[in-house]
């Protein structure tokens, strides 16, 4: 059993922490609940990690078995140097992580929510997965491909991390590095946030503690490097093969975000997805978990409980 964080403690009352190694990483993973309730896996995004999810656990923990890994590359998970081809970080080889990680908690099906780099995970996992899906949630993203091929000027301006960070390494990893501390709080306070008010002090300490590091920027821009390369191929020849989430899927997105205001995300995930899609657009900037954790929950556990 790994030993827990100072704080999290704290503000994880009763959830488990735990290191499992599965497909060639090794992963941290914050784990409880209630056995023998539906098991929902939940993926953070950048620049987080699972601590995203620590008001919804407090909402959520009757009603699952929840189960909050930080990515790998993210949090207190492995960072490994990245290949050529990015490819140890393509949101496929992570789908991977999530299925041998469920499968050694003993879950071969389970419910799947994903916020930013998260949902990206859970979409290609839901394509490569089909059968370990049971629904899925995504927040506050569009489908990758599609957001790429839109780039314009004013996407490329409120999007510009994602045209930063796939620079060659080690250029993004080099500029971040000099202020990482600035940069995390920047992209924390931005996307409609309206600053750092909405997080609580042990999140943004989690947050620093795990962002500050040379390995933990180098995986970050690995995770987008292969977003902008092997991922997108991934995502060409799964539409070219007219591959489609087969589960149903619950579309959220906040009002004071770029996603929103820049795309139609339900009809863009409808048209990626052959079971029922339904959506809601909430009162919040991109960070919708710690910004209005109680609304969340509610749609969550009302999208995850129905028959």
């Amino acid at each position: 059993m790994q030993a827990d964080t100072p704080s999290a403690a704290t503000w994880f009352p009763g959830f488990e922490v735990r290191r499992f190694g599965v497909n060639g990483t090794e992963l941290f993973v914050r784990y409880g609940g209630v056995r023998g309730k539906p098991a929902l896996l939940l993926l953070h995004g950048f620049p987080q990690t699972h601590a995203i999810w620590h008001r919804i656990a407090r909402e959520l923990e009757d009603d699952f078995f929840l189960v909050m890994p930080d990515l790998r590359g993210y949090g207190d998970s492995a960072k490994a140097p990245g290949l050529e081809d990015h490819s140890n970080y393509s949101k496929r080889e992570m789908g991977r992580d999530m299925v041998a990680l469920m499968e050694a908690l003993g879950f071969d099906r389970f419910m799947l929510c994903g916020h930013d780099r998260g949902g990206r995970v859970a979409h290609r996992l839901a394509l490569d997965h089909p059968a370990c899906v049971q629904k899925l949630c995504v927040i506050d993203i569009a489908p990758t491909l599609d957001m790429y091929a839109a780039t314009d000027m004013a996407f490329a301006r409120g999007y510009y991390h994602w045209f930063h960070l796939i620079q060659p390494a080690p250029l993004p990893e080099t500029m971040i590095g000099a202020n990482a501390r600035m940069y995390l709080h920047a992209k924390l306070g931005g996307w409609g946030a309206g600053g750092l008010s909405y997080l609580e002090p042990q999140a943004l300490e989690e947050y620093e503690r795990c962002f500050c590091r040379a390995e933990s920027i180098h995986a970050a821009c690995e995770d987008y490097r292969a977003s902008a390369g092997i991922d997108l191929d991934d995502d060409r020849d799964s539409r070219a093969r007219g591959e489609k989430i087969a589960c149903d899927m619950l579309v959220l997105w906040g009002q004071k975000g770029l996603v929103g205001r820049m795309f139609k995300p339900l009809e863009l995930w409808q048209a990626q997805c052959s079971g029922q899609v339904v959506g809601e657009s909430m009162p919040a900037g991109h960070f919708i978990p710690e910004e209005l954790p109680s609304d969340t929950a509610r749609a969550l556990r009302a999208f995850f409980t129905r028959p």
